[in-house]
């Protein structure tokens, strides 16, 4: 399968790289870069070798600028809704609930849609010099990929609304600080701390993180969360993975997932 904007590399130990290949746009997100970015992970979804996913673009300026507005300059009112729907469902919303720890390498810019794509991962490292922001309101616009949801589910509803009102940007250790970025490194230690992490998560049993995931996300959709760990828990118990993590536990030896 052949990409014009993504790259995907085997880092080896389960962990796949995807690049986002646009460095002369600042790897903006236009509709085929969305499209490409649903593939992968698609494909990532149903490859066994892969148990986490780092997320990463390319250059050293940005992670994702912004989305391409010349796309989308003259659009309708129902174009726009169409823009928003689709690109939630397509990549947004896929991301968030995917199967895999997906891990944000935030190594530059990320705005506008970088930020909600940055956001939709489950896990954000960010380089020193990296710069945050939602800056819709600049344009006559309010974030569309659900950025108006996130962001105060990771800073808390004031600082959302600073951020998205101002549509200023804030730097690596604000977001650090505010809680949007788990944490910040030199650039030139973004893919290796990311790395480490990620190999930390590989050791553990998958079907255990996917099951996390699912209930993390649960009771920030609105739902019950509590009973959705509950039935997830429960779940647990008929897996090979339990199985293997007990018995390795019981034979005091580590497990092999």
């Amino acid at each position: 399968m052949e990409f014009h904007n993504i790259s995907i590399q085997d880092l080896g130990g389960y962990v796949s790289l995807v690049t986002i290949e646009r460095p002369k746009k600042l790897n903006a997100l236009n509709k085929e870069t969305i499209a490409e970015l649903h593939q992968v992970f698609v494909s990532l979804e149903n490859d066994d070798q892969v148990r986490v996913i780092l997320l990463i673009g390319s250059g050293e300026k940005a992670f994702v600028a912004g989305a391409d507005i010349a796309e989308f300059a003259s659009f309708t009112i129902e174009q726009g809704k169409d823009l928003a729907e689709k690109g939630q469902k397509t990549l947004f919303d896929l991301i968030e609930n995917f199967s895999k720890p997906v891990i944000a390498a935030i190594n530059g810019f990320a705005l506008g849609g970088g930020l909600e794509l940055a956001m939709a991962c489950h896990i954000r490292y960010a380089s020193e010099n990296a710069k945050m922001g939602l800056p819709e309101v600049s344009l006559g616009l309010i974030p569309g990929y659900g950025g108006t949801q996130r962001l105060p589910q990771l800073v808390g509803k004031g600082r959302a609304m600073e951020m998205i009102l101002t549509g200023g940007m804030i730097s690596s250790t604000q977001a650090l600080e505010y809680g949007l970025v788990n944490r910040v490194v030199p650039q030139e230690e973004l893919l290796i701390s990311c790395l480490e992490i990620a190999k930390k998560i590989v050791q553990n049993a998958p079907s255990s993180a996917s099951a996390a995931i699912k209930a993390i996300n649960s009771g920030f959709a609105g739902n019950d969360g509590y009973s959705k760990e509950i039935t997830l828990f429960g779940s647990c118990f008929g897996t090979s993975d339990f199985i293997e993590g007990t018995t390795a536990f019981l034979n005091k030896r580590k497990p092999e997932f």
